[in-house]
């Protein structure tokens, strides 16, 4: 590491952890086991340690499972470019309304696309920004070959999965609370340039989650063993988390909801997320409001649902544990639509 990278990391971790809303944070040098690991982890090679990720660290097996399929599709060198990951990234975050990812991941590509990351061996030609853009936004038949798509249509997940997590504990920018919006160029420029500094270097990691069968619905990663490895190590993380913390009638109800989802952004009436939740009794209810609504319009998640759902007995770990529950379902049905497979 550098002498300048190495100047800015403590106040970066700080910067990354203070802008976590709504539950608790794990400091970087009280950090243990696999949380330590996968800390080290981000900032090795994603240059940063990202606040979408970290966020996680009061369930260390939900850190590593939001941090396994990022680094194995978005991070490693594989057959995709970086920018072409980045502007995959970046329109998923935008139709999402997730402004803090697409900030970030739009300065990366548009710092990629600028002055492209030396790659350690030649990449074939692959698919325009505008191109992957405009797929993303209106789906149809991909723009790239076979070959491409787990890492593309893995990159898209994944944001799927962490746009939805930024906007319940994160704020709008990659800026502390109170911090001023003219703030936001120098600290962008601070970020890019770090994760640039890592791009095109990154190996494929140990695992971390032990192995799993890859559930049907993630087909479209089979024919990547690593990329299908790791989406299959964290969704079966996040499903037994769930298990454990998130009601069984709050995850029947919501993933029926989701599986009829048609991905459309439901308003702000309350009919349609009135209606999957009638049959839960009223303790379980803010739960499954917060679960609906992190799935369908995590936008809209806001402080009166989650105190809602710490009245009925969530604290950190369910609140976590349902929303990340919730975000992982939605993002996997957000793919399959993306790819016109249902």
């Amino acid at each position: 590491m550098s002498g300048g990278r190495r100047l800015v990391r403590a106040p970066l971790r700080a910067l990354s952890l203070v802008q976590v809303r709504h539950v608790a944070t794990v400091p970087f040098g009280a950090a243990a086991g696999d949380t330590a690991r996968v800390y080290r982890e981000l900032e090795r090679d994603f240059g940063v340690l990202a606040p979408p990720v970290a966020l996680h660290a009061p369930v260390p097996e939900l850190l590593a499972a939001s941090w396994t399929p990022l680094r194995e599709t978005m991070l490693v060198e594989g057959r995709a470019g970086r920018a072409a990951k980045e502007a995959v990234a970046a329109a998923v975050s935008a139709g999402n309304t997730c402004p803090f990812c697409t900030t970030v991941h739009g300065g990366m590509l548009d710092s990629l696309s600028r002055r492209p990351v030396a790659r350690r061996r030649a990449e074939p030609t692959g698919p325009t920004a505008a191109r992957l853009t405009s797929w993303v936004a209106g789906g149809g038949a991909p723009p790239f070959g076979p070959e491409l798509l787990p890492e593309l249509a893995g990159t898209a997940l994944c944001l799927h999965y962490l746009n939805r997590m930024v906007n319940v504990f994160l704020g709008p920018r990659p800026l502390p609370p109170g911090a001023p919006a003219r703030a936001l160029g120098p600290v962008l420029r601070v970020l890019v340039g770090l994760m640039r500094a890592s791009a095109g270097t990154v190996a494929p990691g140990a695992p971390l989650l032990p192995p799993a069968a890859l559930p049907p619905d993630l087909d479209w990663a089979a024919a990547d063993p690593r990329i299908a490895g790791a989406l299959a190590r964290s969704t079966a993380a996040v499903e037994q988390v769930a298990a454990e913390l998130v009601p069984g009638p709050v995850r029947a109800a919501v993933g029926a909801a989701i599986d009829g989802w048609d991905g459309a952004d439901p308003g702000l009436g309350r009919a349609r997320l009135d209606a999957p939740l009638a049959g839960l009794d009223p303790g379980q209810r803010p739960a499954g409001e917060l679960a609906l609504l992190t799935a369908l319009a995590s936008y809209r998640v806001d402080e009166r649902v989650l105190a809602a759902a710490r009245a009925a007995g969530a604290g950190d770990r369910e609140l976590l544990a349902t929303t990340a529950w919730a975000s992982q379902r939605a993002a996997r049905r957000r793919v399959r639509q993306l790819l016109d497979l249902g």
